[in-house]
């Protein structure tokens, strides 16, 4: 399955799932978010991105050019505004040239194939949520997709560092490791430390808890392992990693998921 079948079948998964919830219904990894709050979010993040979808590069953060995506009165109108988001969304993605270049926050995510990949893990990762929200059975996730969530996860959003940053290494080193039976075999080595920087816009300074992806070969100070669709739902805050084997310094391992949350806020 390409990115944009599984950004529309995961969305329109998402769409089914907050129509089975009570708006009002909590949603489980998401602290103060009902199904209402989930719908709205996913409705402006897919809205904006088709929005900018083919802008160019340098041209800005996009502002008021780009019309907000006001929430209704009646939360039940909220899953007929997500599905008319979603549709924009793969329209504008669809017969894309995936190298085009296009605006994005992230320095390396200038195309339109970066919006198209981001977009897919976010639906996907929605979905979960709006599933565990409604009381259903999770739809099982593919192994391929699960594993390019994964990297994306280690290597896009917690080793995408803006440029006025730093990123000082503290020496420990997470192997992250897909080995279930059945799955592509893959390995990411990620070395942990902290990202500091003032940013240019806030002037805000930044202290936080970070990682890079490493290839030095050396012993790792902890392996987690498992299928890759447990560690997918395991770096984004999803779920324990009691369906995980971890070896070596656990304290290490749950560094390393308490970086990449945090790097996805």
């Amino acid at each position: 399955m390409d990115a944009l079948a599984s950004l529309a079948r995961d969305s329109a998964l998402l769409v089914t799932a907050v129509e089975a919830a009570p708006t009002g219904a909590e949603v489980p990894a998401c602290p103060g978010w009902t199904a209402a709050d989930l719908a709205h979010h996913v409705a402006l993040v897919q809205s904006f991105w088709a929005s900018v979808v083919g802008r160019e590069p340098g041209s800005g953060r996009p502002g008021g050019d780009v019309v907000p995506l006001e929430r209704p009165a009646d939360d039940a109108l909220l899953a007929g505004l997500l599905r008319d988001a979603t549709a924009r969304l793969v329209t504008a993605l669809a017969g894309r040239d995936p190298l085009e270049p296009c605006w994005s926050w992230h320095p390396e995510g200038r195309s339109v194939g970066w919006v198209t990949r981001r977009q897919q893990h976010e639906a996907l990762v929605h979905r979960v949520d709006a599933e565990r929200t409604a009381g259903q059975g999770v739809t099982p996730l593919d192994p391929d997709i699960a594993a390019d969530g994964v990297d994306e996860v280690l290597d896009v959003l917690l080793g995408g560092h803006p440029a006025w940053t730093t990123f000082a290494p503290d020496g420990g080193t997470v192997a992250v490791v897909v080995d279930a039976p059945g799955e592509a075999p893959h390995r990411w080595d990620v070395g942990l430390g902290r990202v500091r920087g003032t940013g240019p816009g806030s002037g805000r300074y930044y202290d936080v808890p970070g990682g890079l992806l490493v290839d030095d070969g050396g012993e790792p100070d902890a392996v987690v392992a498992g299928a890759a669709a447990d560690l997918d739902l395991w770096l984004w805050g999803r779920s324990g990693r009691q369906e995980l084997r971890v070896t070596g310094a656990t304290g290490a391992a749950d560094a390393l998921r308490a970086a990449a949350v945090g790097a996805m806020q």
